[in-house]
């Protein structure tokens, strides 16, 4: 059997399972005993007060029926009715109909109290219970039509929904209670939940553990998971920081030593080639700071209006001299996010340069989804194959074979740092395939 369908129905959050778990125990047990207890109590009660009551409704009937005259049985009547607490009118002269039993629809007891009474009395016409208050029998006797009344707690246990009502008042407080208790117990949870998110999102909150035993051994092994994290990333910055530093004093002194060369033309075009080379590899160290340094900036976020921040980032690279065109964008306002300003804009001119050293034009579009932001950026190059797209994301990873080499050479870092913040945001990079312009298509997805 298939309970797929569960899930899409059962609650999401902690809070709405833990208040099911509560509610659906506590509503169970209502019904069990409303059904199994409570009715066949009030039952047997009920039919035991009413066989009680018809002992003296037989005796009166049975006295009327043997008087030899209707005044001796009115005479019985008032010899009884009072003492027995009933009200016995002889003849009855009210006009109604007495073929037909009558009670209120929500009247469970009155069941019970009608069939009781009919299989013991004899000569019985009708049963009115829709007064709540009192029981009118119409019997016809030997005198005529009789009418005994009398009150309805004497067949009927007085208030019967009181047991339900406590029983229901209970449950909601236990329920209320447990609920509190539960809160209590779900907080740590919760601090433990917005401390991983901001670390994911590289921002790293004050955490201390608490709560129950488990929850403390999973924020002490979070702790410990962070501060290895943030080692590995300090260590790496530094590394890559002492690398790249270190690397300049050699390529300087090339630079010097390749200025000071004198000018011959034997070997002006050797000179020129390792010039170049030499300006490869001050790029490549610039690329590789720039990419070490990425992970040690932990500025805080601030609200950003997105579309207004895009434009002036397409405008900056219009100016230059990237050929590159804002498709659509919402009105601004419609979206402020909480972003680190320099990072996406860090990202953002990756993504632009890459679009304008493989193409000849690129296009970016801002789309707004009730829990997300997609920067879209598309050009005409010759695009990344699908099978290539998951290690274009990796750093030092260069696909240049693949794609346009006439506007020079990346160090396969462009994409990656602009993944890397991406993540850093709590959101993600995506590769496709541009369906307007032809060529790759990279969709920054940031939430909201």
């Amino acid at each position: 059997m298939n309970f797929g369908w569960l899930k899409q129905v059962m609650p999401r959050g902690l809070y709405g399972r833990a208040a099911l778990i509560l509610i659906v125990p506590v509503i169970t047990i209502q019904l069990v005993v409303s059904v199994v207890f409570i009715q066949r109590h009030f039952d047997r009660v009920t039919r035991q007060m009413t066989e009680s009551m018809l002992r003296e409704i037989v005796l009166v009937t049975d006295r009327i029926d043997h008087a030899p005259t209707l005044g001796a049985a009115r005479e019985a009547i008032l010899d009884l009715s009072e003492p027995l607490g009933l009200t016995v009118a002889l003849p009855d002269t009210t006009p109604r109909d007495i073929d037909t039993d009558m009670r209120r629809p929500l009247d469970l007891t009155g069941i019970v109290v009608i069939d009781t009474i009919r299989t013991a009395i004899p000569g019985l016409r009708s049963i009115d219970l829709r007064d709540g208050s009192r029981v009118t029998l119409h019997v016809q006797s030997r005198w005529g039509m009789m009418r005994i009344s009398f009150p309805r707690d004497r067949v009927s246990a007085s208030n019967p929904h009181q047991l339900l009502v406590l029983m229901v008042g209970v449950s909601i407080l236990m329920t209320v209670i447990a609920f509190i208790f539960l809160r209590n117990q779900l907080r740590p949870i919760h601090r433990l939940a917005r401390a991983a998110e901001a670390f994911g999102k590289g921002h790293s909150v004050p955490y201390h553990p608490s709560g129950a035993t488990e929850v403390r051994t999973a924020g002490r092994a979070f702790n410990d998971m962070r501060a290895r994290i943030e080692r590995q990333i300090e260590q790496r910055t530094l590394m890559l920081s002492g690398i790249s530093h270190d690397l300049r004093t050699p390529l300087t002194r090339l630079r010097l030593g390749l200025s000071m060369l004198p000018d011959d033309p034997d070997t002006r075009e050797d000179i020129a080639a390792m010039e170049r080379d030499v300006d490869e590899m001050g790029k490549m160290i610039n690329a590789f700071l720039d990419f070490s340094r990425e992970g040690a900036l932990q500025d805080d976020p601030e609200p950003t209006d997105i579309c207004d921040f895009v434009t002036r980032i397409v405008g900056d690279a219009n100016r230059g001299g990237n050929p590159v065109t804002l498709a659509s964008c919402p009105a601004p306002g419609s979206a402020v996010l909480q972003l680190r300003p320099d990072a996406i804009r860090r990202a953002l001119e990756n993504l632009l340069g890459n679009a304008a050293r493989y193409g000849s034009r690129a296009e970016v579009t801002v789309t707004l989804t009730p829990k997300t932001v997609r920067i879209t950026v598309e050009d005409d190059g010759p695009g990344i194959p699908p099978a290539q797209r998951e290690e274009a994301l990796k750093p030092f990873t260069r696909l240049d074979p693949a794609r346009n080499q006439d506007r020079g050479q990346g160090v396969g870092l462009g994409l990656a740092i602009a993944a890397d913040i991406a993540r850093r945001h709590g959101g993600t990079l995506k590769l496709g395939s541009s369906t307007r312009l032809g060529g790759l298509s990279v969709e920054m997805i940031l939430p909201r």
